[in-house]
């Protein structure tokens, strides 16, 4: 089976189950589950960082690259994980962070430590003659990009938090030292890997200002260096496996450049994750802010990737959902209204869109963001920085927190709902960030009464079974319309005709005639009552259809 017909399910491991009551979740919760992944029939999970490490970026500042964290288990616990899956011939896809370590790892604590070997692994720099900071570039999550490197005058970069030092991968012996750390879990069993913010890595060896009114992300995210770092990365590691199926996280990538990341003959990445359609509801593209999806711009932005992507002959990763992202259904659909609907149209834009669908842990369901109603409830790192900001730059404080409800890395984060209960099954203790809607969305009722999951269940069968959502290729249909997302799939002589109404209310939509006059079955529609193909299509709210053509 290749990863074109493949379906990748991302599991948080801190908020899937706790199965020791402490309030955390763990690699034997996982474990415990794993009859309910079979039951959605998934062929590879994607696990979010379980490596030793402080904790200040939810597991993102890692410290030690080989060993589990105590908090999620032990190495027996990941062996007996890795085993169990495998009997179930379900994959694991581990997440390497490799721009950057946490500063409690052991090569930034020898490099305090004077040790010039690993004081030539991160970005060490004076200041400027005049005593300013090495360059102007700003943190990601807010602030300046440079933290003191302990009493020696000197400064180390950091683009995320300050315990997040950048790794220098101009240097030879950083990027051998890591490719050891992808083969350790090679040797595990492990085939699939996720790069986190690796496009990134591409910086220059010497560090110059940004200019004015010109973002610092764009000197150094992107860089045709990343492409030989790739190519040596592939043929290092996890490229002498054929059935390796990796990802890597593109910030601020173009499709001419994630062509090039995922063409075959290039030998550099299976698929890219790429953030342009999650924008969409970003005032002046800045995140922190709170305005209606544009739907227009949503469609444009898909149909371009698709269709630039298909033409180049490179792979997108499909998705609506991750860790970083607050829930897709607050976003784009309507959870109060049209919980199971819009949740099954937006699964169907994306797991028949070419690429390969990845699923967040509770989208099966249809989580939604939680009822939070104090920056206490938070715990996001990244929130509490934009909260203040928010506050400094004028917003009064309902207005900043509105914001943040809308737009936290939380949102994703809560626990898996997996019942009614206080801590909605997922502990016996108070979890590390609280539930709020378990009463209403959990997978109890779900798998006794719902009808997402089942939906799911069609969508993946589909998927697995017809090369033309697998392989076919892609073209946008009534691009105008300011309602309905449509598209054609189209594989040697069939045709997938797709339409998806984003909205709760009910449209029309006229179809080419020469379309209709083909003979058109269903082969999937969230809505019960049966619907036939014809020039004038009247979609309900919400409603989803897909009609096979021959």
């Amino acid at each position: 089976m290749s990863f074109q017909n493949k379906i990748i399910y991302q599991i948080y491991p801190k908020s899937f189950y706790d199965s020791d009551g402490d309030g955390i979740g763990d690699l034997q919760g996982i474990i415990k589950k794993i009859p309910y992944l079979v039951k959605l029939n998934i062929d590879m999970i994607w696990f979010n960082p379980f490596f030793v490490s402080p904790q200040n970026d939810n597991g993102y500042d890692i410290a030690d690259y080989c060993k589990v964290d105590p908090r999620f288990g032990t190495m027996a616990d990941f062996d007996e994980l890795a085993r169990k899956l495998k009997e179930n011939h379900i994959g694991i896809m581990l997440d390497m962070v490799l721009n950057h370590t946490s500063t409690s790892h052991e090569w930034f604590q020898k490099a305090l430590a004077e040790n010039k070997k690993y004081q030539a692994f991160y970005y060490i720099r004076d200041p400027k003659p005049n005593g300013d900071l090495p360059t102007n570039w700003e943190s990601k999550f807010g602030g300046p990009a440079w933290a003191k490197f302990g009493n020696t005058g000197k400064y180390y970069l950091h683009l995320y938090d300050p315990s997040q030092a950048d790794l220098d991968w101009h240097n030879p012996e950083v990027r051998q030292a890591l490719y050891k750390v992808i083969n350790f879990w090679r040797a595990k069993g492990v085939h699939g890997f996720r790069f986190d913010v690796i496009n990134v890595t591409g910086k220059e060896e010497k560090l110059i200002d940004a200019p004015t009114n010109v973002a610092s992300k764009t000197l150094y995210t992107d860089t045709p260096i990343v492409q030989d770092y790739l190519k040596e990365m592939n043929q290092a590691s996890f490229g002498q496996d054929p059935d390796a199926i990796t990802v890597g996280e593109m910030s601020s990538t173009s499709i001419a450049n994630s062509v090039q990341y995922t063409l075959p003959g290039n030998h550099e990445l299976s698929m890219v994750f790429t953030f342009h359609h999650l924008k969409v509801d970003y005032v002046n593209g800045e995140k922190w802010s709170k305005m209606p999806f544009d739907f227009m711009k949503l469609k444009g932005i898909l149909n371009e990737w698709q269709s630039g992507m298909a033409k180049g002959g490179g792979w997108n990763a499909l998705f609506w959902n991750n860790h970083d992202q607050p829930r897709a259904i607050n976003r784009f659909g309507d959870p109060i209204h049209y919980r199971a609907k819009s949740a099954e149209m937006l699964a169907t834009t994306m797991h028949l869109l070419r690429g390969t669908p990845y699923i967040y842990m509770g989208e099966e369901i249809g989580m939604s963001d939680p009822d939070y109603t104090s920056m206490s409830d938070y715990v996001d790192i990244e929130c509490k920085n934009a909260y203040q900001e928010l506050l400094n730059a004028g917003k009064s404080p309902s207005e900043a927190f509105e914001i943040i409800k809308t737009k936290s890395r939380d949102n994703s984060r809560t626990p898996m709902q997996w019942n009614n209960s206080k801590y909605a099954g997922f502990s016996t203790h108070k979890p590390w960030l609280m539930p709020t809607n378990q009463a209403k969305v959990n997978v109890q009722d779900e798998l006794d009464h719902g009808e997402i999951f089942t939906y799911y269940q069609k969508l993946i069968k589909l998927r697995k079974t017809m090369p033309i959502i697998s392989e076919g290729n892609f073209k946008p249909l009534l691009e105008n319309d300011h309602q309905v997302f449509a598209y054609l799939r189209t594989y040697r002589n069939q045709t997938l005709l797709v339409l998806n109404n984003f909205y709760g209310k009910a449209t029309t939509v006229q179809l080419p005639s020469e379309m209709t006059k083909l003979h058109g079955k269903v082969l999937i529609s969230n809505y019960d009552e049966s619907i036939e193909l014809q020039d004038q299509l009247e979609l309900k709210p919400y409603q989803s259809v897909a009609f096979l053509l021959n």
